[in-house]
């Protein structure tokens, strides 16, 4: 088995490494994602308190 035909996997390459890469895309998101949340929500929380001693 060369390294050609695993990429090209049996004829089937178009479906399965555009298959892949959306899986990836999926997983990075789901990790991502709560991070930029609790990002943004300790920013707000920040600039609750912020304005809340100023008063």
């Amino acid at each position: 088995m060369t390294l050609q035909s695993f990429l090209e996997m049996g004829g089937y390459a178009w479906y399965v490494w555009p298959s892949y890469g959306i899986t990836f895309l999926v997983l990075l998101i789901n990790v991502l994602w709560p991070i930029v949340q609790r990002k943004q929500f300790f920013r707000q929380l920040w600039l609750k308190q912020k304005r809340g001693q100023q008063r």
